[in-house]
């Protein structure tokens, strides 16, 4: 297998890398003639970068030549800040501006004007990093929005794919310049179509491991003894949303135990003293410890929530974040793939209703469904109009 970086959770803490390389290549040799795909990932939480890498890696495990590149680093020093580091603090301590910032970016306005300028100052990096390669993939919107613009100005050759990462589309993900739309889910791909595009369900991109039925972690390890359930709450890498009065809502629950992946929220890991609470830091065992527990418990939508689906861990929504959480949290009960509970007692009758019935989660993509293989097929395609353009 190629490597590209080590697992997402047992990266070190910190805020910013002090250095980075201006794209990350894959280490398999690439195959003459398998064709040349950049993909546009985003250090903005784990789960853009999360997919680029995974798609990269199976890219790259079929001989093409892969170069992933972060957009932030095509944008100014201020730009990148806003969008990365002033993400979760906005989150975290402003959700009704960050609310209003998520609603007002549908439309017409001064955000979108605004927003419409960072992604015409990535133009010159993107259209560089891109060069001659045969298809472009953005996992982030706002590369997906500067792909769009590169191609209405003539400047964008190869063919240009937007996988969107969260269950609800949004106007920044959708572009119509953008040639094809990937999604995760059926649910997503249908949401997609309100803003004209054509959405396909690719199924997932993260680790094959989720898949691959591990072995449980040992609970006294965790310091959870006994057979009581086991409540896994992800609040993703950055450790946001209300967890405390989360986890308050999880023990209200006679029984249940909460498992908590704080990311590198170091103030939460340590928040906790509690019997009926583990909190855990960083860990690269996540799909033992999705085998482990009963229910997963999430409040965005994002890269754990498809690590459940994976793995067959049923998933509930409590306390979402602002803005894209709360539109993915609707878009996931609307469509049945996760209940949505909005009080403590509800919360509680959910994860006994999931312990007690274990429903099988039913497919949200169709089977054998790969973003990757989906590129590899616009390879393929390429490849021959070149040959019967050039006469063969």
């Amino acid at each position: 297998m190629p490597a590209l970086l080590a697992d997402r959770r047992a990266r070190p803490h910190g805020r910013r890398r002090a250095a980075r390389p201006a794209a990350m290549q894959l280490v398999a040799p690439p195959v003459p003639g398998a064709g040349r795909v950049v993909i546009l990932g985003a250090t903005v939480g784990q789960g853009h970068e999360g997919a680029a890498r995974e798609l990269g890696r199976r890219l790259a495990g079929s001989g093409v030549e892969v170069t992933i590149h972060d957009y932030i680093d095509a944008v100014p020093t201020a730009a990148g800040w806003i969008l990365k580091d002033l993400y979760a603090p906005t989150v975290q301590h402003a959700p009704r501006v960050f609310d209003g910032i998520f609603r007002g970016l549908e439309r017409p306005g001064a955000l979108r004007r605004v927003t419409e300028g960072i992604c015409a100052i990535a133009e010159p990096a993107v259209e560089r990093w891109v060069g001659d390669a045969d298809v472009v993939v953005s996992t982030y919107p706002l590369a997906s929005r500067t792909l769009g613009r590169l191609r209405r100005r003539g400047r964008l050759a190869a063919t240009s794919m937007t996988y969107l990462t969260d269950p609800a589309a949004h106007s920044l993900w959708c572009d119509p310049d953008v040639d094809h739309h990937l999604t995760v889910t059926r649910a997503t791909a249908a949401d997609a179509a309100r803003y004209g595009v054509e959405a396909v369900a690719a199924g997932p991109l993260c680790s094959p491991a989720f898949s691959a039925a591990p072995s449980p972690v040992d609970r006294a390890s965790l310091g959870l003894h006994g057979p009581d359930p086991i409540v896994l709450l992800s609040a993703g890498s950055l450790g946001m949303g209300d967890v405390p009065r989360t986890v308050e809502a999880i023990l209200r629950h006679p029984r249940a135990r909460a498992l908590v992946l704080c990311g590198r929220n170091d103030a939460l890991w340590r928040r906790w003293d509690e019997p009926r609470v583990a909190a855990l830091g960083w860990r690269d065992d996540v799909p033992a410890l999705m085998a482990t527990a009963d229910v997963l418990v999430h409040n965005a939508g994002g890269l754990s929530f498809t690590e459940a689906l994976v793995a067959g861990l049923p998933a509930l929504t409590y306390l979402p974040i602002p803005g894209h959480g709360r539109a993915n949290a609707a878009i996931l009960e609307q469509s049945g793939i996760a209940a949505w509970p909005r009080t403590p007692d509800d919360l509680v009758a959910a994860i006994e209703q999931h312990r007690r019935d274990r429903a099988p989660i039913l497919p949200q993509w169709a089977a054998g469904a790969d973003a990757a293989a989906i590129v590899r097929d616009e390879l393929t395609a390429r490849s021959a109009a070149g040959l019967r353009a050039s006469g063969f």
